[in-house]
């Protein structure tokens, strides 16, 4: 019985990919979600509604992880101040140096992997524009909640409205709370980190990575512990559609060569079997100017020079067989 791989990350790539459509293709995607994320704003109140539904869900369910943590990266810096370093920057760095790492290092892995990424995004994209939620930092003080990012504004480059520069934070959707693509990144890059690193470091990395920015995202008061899950959620549905989107990829692909026209007399040449420049087959059919020559002669009817006298000098040897005397007639 043949065996198989967990479906949407073992599968082989049909032809080898090149790093010059991979990098459009992965950029069209990252704009497609920031301009979703930008897009997809919402109405404040509806936004903030739906973030202290989130806080009377966790309260139901005794989840309060979100106050303790804020209270921890409020009170000491040097705890907040690497904890907003870590929100601002690895999302934007780990999660692209883990994909050019599978390129070069996991080929075999890189189509299904990248593949379970983008589908989980666009998921994601969907839940922004469907559920806009306030984020616990942008909530009144009076729910308990310090925006750690406008606290220790100074220690970086980040602005105080949002993780983004300075001066560029309303070009970023702050209402984008659920799901945390923050989790869900981390979490597939912990993924490929446990299942390709290949030593125990790496191993030990994919599970830190994701655990410790599940503690950032609610520590800084960026996202509340269901949006974490449901981040982990999301990676899960694109986990089960990347195997489908690829298919579907590759029915595509074969539908539309199969439309581009094949231009057969240009092919037909290159179709021919090549034969040795010294085979019979080509040294015997010359033809040049309606003359024939045969092997040996070099000049059209040299052979008259050797036929008896009275034979017609153009009979065709062809008629007697090659090096016969033509019959005279």
């Amino acid at each position: 019985m043949p065996q198989t791989e967990t479906p949407g990350t073992e599968a082989a790539p049909r032809t080898r990919l090149r790093w010059w459509t991979e990098l459009p293709l992965l950029l069209l995607v990252y704009l497609c979600y920031s301009a979703g994320r930008l897009l997809a704003r919402g109405d404040v109140s509806t936004a903030v509604d739906h973030g202290l539904a989130i806080l009377r869900v966790e309260k139901f369910l005794y989840l309060n992880a979100e106050h303790p943590l804020n209270r921890l990266f409020t009170a000491h810096a040097w705890i907040g101040v690497p904890a907003d370093f870590w929100y601002a920057s690895l999302h934007y760095l780990v999660t692209p140096a883990i994909l050019v790492w599978l390129f070069r290092s996991r080929t075999l892995h890189y189509r299904a992997a990248r593949t379970w990424l983008m589908v989980s995004t666009f998921i994601g994209l969907i839940g922004f524009t469907l559920m806009p939620t306030c984020p616990p930092r942008l909530l009144s003080a009076g729910h308990g909640f310090v925006d750690t990012m406008a606290q220790y504004s100074s220690y970086g480059w980040w602005g105080g409205e949002a993780s983004a520069p300075r001066g560029m934070g309303g070009m970023t959707n702050q209402y984008a709370a659920m799901p945390s693509l923050h989790v869900g990144w981390a979490l597939w890059c912990g993924v490929m980190l446990w299942r390709h690193g290949g030593t125990r470091l790496a191993k030990t990395a994919g599970v830190v990575y994701p655990l410790v920015t599940t503690l950032v995202v609610m520590g800084t008061a960026n996202h509340y512990f269901l949006d974490a899950a449901a981040g982990a959620a999301v990676m899960g549905v694109g986990l089960l559609l990347a195997p489908w989107a690829m298919r579907a990829a590759d029915r595509a692909r074969v539908r539309f060569a199969s439309r581009v026209p094949v231009d057969a007399p240009a092919l037909a040449p290159t179709l021919a079997p090549a034969l040795p420049a010294d085979s019979p087959a080509t040294s015997a059919s010359v033809v040049s100017g309606g003359c024939q020559t045969s092997p040996g002669e070099r000049i059209p009817r040299q052979r008259e020079s050797r036929l008896r006298p009275g034979v017609e000098p153009d009979a065709s040897p062809s008629d007697a067989g090659e090096g016969a005397p033509a019959a005279a007639r």
